[in-house]
Parts: C-alpha cells; structure tokens; sequence
C-alpha cells in the first residue's frame, strides 16, 4: 500500500501551480483596477419637486449644478425641501447614490484567494518533503 506522502506530494505541486499561475496575475490587474478607480466623495442634496416627480438638486465640488429627477415610488417618504446626503464619483459626477458604495473588486479578491491556495500547497509540500 503506498504512502499518503507518495500521492499527496504530485497533488500538492499540481495545486499549487494551478493556484499560483491565474493568482499572481489576477493580483496584478486587480490591482491595476484598484488604482484606476476613482474615489467617491458626498455632496448634500435638497429634494425638489417638479411636476409629478421629485428628484435631487445638487452641486459637485467643481460647484456644477447636478439634477436628477425620479418617480414617486423611488421617492417615497422624502418631502420638498428635505436635505439627504449623496455619495458620488468624483471622475463621473452623474454616478451617484443615496447609499455608501461598496469598492468590490472580485478580481483582486479571487487573485488574493488562488494566490493564498498556492502558497499553503507550497509550503504543505515542503513539510511534507521534511517527514
């Protein structure tokens, strides 16, 4: 009967390289993705009312007036006059949200992932090369 060390060694390599060879470069471009992003920043905005619609008037930090207009049911339970705070792309002001963004990056974290796997292959070959 064969030792576990025999066949667990050829699979640990083979995890490893799997894990490395996408991992590293998903880091990298993750990374570059990163970088590229342009930050968010807030802006309070007054609610307005124009026809049968309410929606949002508010200025950038270049002081550009920004308005958007929305339905009612996307409104509901603001009233005319109310002040909320906005979130928005510094790089693209008409990107904006009532909500804090999230900075997902699925790419950095599936490069920090594999690149996490391959490691603990490598370094679970080497003790298993000790013993």
């Amino acid at each position: 009967m064969p030792e576990p060390a025999e066949f667990l060694g050829p699979v640990l390599e083979l995890m490893s390289w799997v894990a490395f060879v996408p991992g590293i470069p998903l880091l990298i471009v993750g990374w570059a993705i990163t970088k590229r992003r342009c930050p968010w920043t807030t802006a309070t905005a007054e609610v307005y009312e124009a026809g049968g619609f309410k929606g949002f008037r508010w200025s950038d930090d270049a002081n550009t007036p920004h308005l958007s207009l929305h339905t009612a049911e996307q409104t509901r339970g603001l009233e005319t006059g109310d002040e909320i705070l906005l979130y928005y792309d510094i790089c693209h002001p008409a990107r904006w949200s009532i909500r804090k963004p999230r900075n997902d990056n699925p790419v950095l974290a599936v490069g920090w992932i594999l690149t996490a796997v391959g490691i603990l292959c490598t370094l679970a070959g080497f003790v298993l090369m000790m013993f």
